[in-house]
């Protein structure tokens, strides 16, 4: 006689069933499951400027509208997220976006986490090492982070996001959770 099979149960990167916050002094760490993510890239000879009526941003920067955020990864490459659509085939709705490019989804395989409150800059400046003018609101720099490699998104003066590979998502938690610590 064989077992039942039990439901499956998603996890989020951390491994729990829901998503991690917490709240240490003027800053607060969220773990984003929600969020989709889907590279793209254009072919030889193809040209793309806009995606969902957003112009995909330059060199360094990133752009928000419409529960989506481009911003750019290499030459003629970006990363599209979609708030609340990681539940949905994302890579297929970008590429219904992008006719003829390269998109593949990324969703599973990155962690994001929202650091938000007034000292997000006083924690950046512990964590990486990138000028000013890196961090600034609008843009968008992959970087090192102890020894990961990370994207870090600067949304607002109070807010930025960090994906990080999903197999390390407890080591930038922890990374993020002792930095914040000492700053609260």
């Amino acid at each position: 006689m064989t077992k039942p099979v039990k439901d499956l149960i998603a996890l989020t990167a951390l491994g729990n069933d829901a998503p991690k916050t917490e709240t240490l002094g003027a800053l607060t760490l969220t773990e984003r499951p929600d969020i989709a993510l889907a590279s793209l890239a254009m072919r030889r000879g193809q040209s793309l400027s806009e995606l969902a009526g957003m112009v995909l941003p330059a060199p360094g920067a990133l752009v928000q509208g419409a529960g989506l955020t481009a911003f750019w990864a290499g030459q003629g490459q970006w990363m599209i997220e979609g708030l609340s659509r990681a539940h949905e085939d994302f890579a297929a709705w970008v590429k219904t976006q992008a006719e003829g490019a390269s998109v593949t989804e990324q969703t599973d395989g990155w962690a994001a986490f929202d650091v938000t409150g007034e000292d997000v800059e006083a924690l950046l400046e512990r964590l990486v090492n990138l000028p000013d003018a890196a961090k600034a609101t609008g843009m968008a720099t992959r970087t090192g982070l102890h020894h990961m490699s990370v994207f870090l998104l600067r949304l607002a003066p109070d807010h930025c996001r960090i994906w990080g590979m999903r197999s390390y998502a407890g080591s930038l938690w922890h990374t993020l959770h002792e930095a914040a610590a000492r700053l609260g």
